[in-house]
């Protein structure tokens, strides 16, 4: 994209370069075709002419896709900073109204996420990851995964009965593996299909249960006179649509998986 750009100074050429491409000045290339010249008496005669090209980047793409939307939803001021990694971006999202509306599990944020993705990857075949944060949200979300799945796997290694937790996209998912991953006595696995795939944290020695829904023999706890005999025996999947899940996924088998195991985004 090049254009010439006429005004007073050539820094308000540069300047109204940048707003017409709605990036900063340090992403453009200037040439500077004409100056103003001083007259008699120091006069100044002419105007400033100058050559601006600019290529948009995927991450330029996605700011502007994301301003788009924010605007049409009436969040004003908007901001967004940009920072590069090697596999993609990180977009810091400010605007008047916005966290307000980013919801318990930053909702908004992963929905602008993933529409901006779409956008900035229809553009060549290499995949470049969107990632937005609003105020350190992320880390505060990403800090309170891993005191649940601490305080449940804790819970799963004494009673020794599975527990699921709600349905998370696969980022969170990944936080929680992790975390329980550190415990000993405990493992994970997600079952289910999208967008109700969850975690499910059990303990790697399951107390036994007998045919009445009571500890076997040398066990503790009380028999439950076989009410909830099915639920006794293991986790049970509550919904219909669980239940019938066939396609396995690459991070429900976590034996001998690290920290970062495979889990699909």
């Amino acid at each position: 994209m090049k254009q010439v750009f006429t005004a007073a100074t050539v820094e308000e050429a540069k300047q109204l370069a940048a707003d017409v491409f709605s990036v900063s000045e340090e992403k453009i290339s200037f040439n500077v075709l004409e100056e103003p010249k001083k007259g008699l008496f120091g006069k100044i005669k002419g105007e400033a002419k100058v050559e601006a090209e600019y290529s948009e980047t995927k991450t330029d793409i996605a700011v502007k896709y994301i301003k788009s939307v924010l605007t049409a939803m009436q969040i004003e001021n908007v901001t967004i900073t940009s920072q590069e990694n090697e596999d993609g971006a990180v977009l810091e999202i400010n605007g008047d109204g916005f966290e307000e509306l980013l919801g318990k599990k930053g909702e908004l944020l992963d929905s602008l996420q993933y529409l901006a993705s779409l956008v900035c990857n229809k553009i060549d075949r290499d995949y470049f990851r969107i990632s937005t944060d609003c105020n350190g949200f992320r880390e505060k979300r990403k800090a309170q995964l891993e005191e649940l799945a601490r305080k449940i796997a804790n819970n799963v290694k004494k009673n020794g009965r599975s527990s699921a937790l709600e349905p998370m996209n696969p980022y969170e998912r990944r936080i929680v593996h992790a975390a329980v991953s550190e415990i000993e006595g405990v493992t994970s696995q997600s079952k289910g299909e999208e967008p109700y795939r969850k975690v499910i944290i059990s303990s790697t020695s399951p107390r036994k249960f007998d045919d009445r829904g009571g500890f076997k023999k040398g066990g503790r706890g009380r028999r439950n006179g076989g009410r909830n005999n099915n639920r006794s025996r293991g986790f049970d999947i509550t919904t219909s649509f669980e239940k019938d899940y066939k396609k396995p996924k690459p991070e429900d088998s976590m034996k001998g998986a690290g920290l970062y195991s495979k889990i699909e985004f």
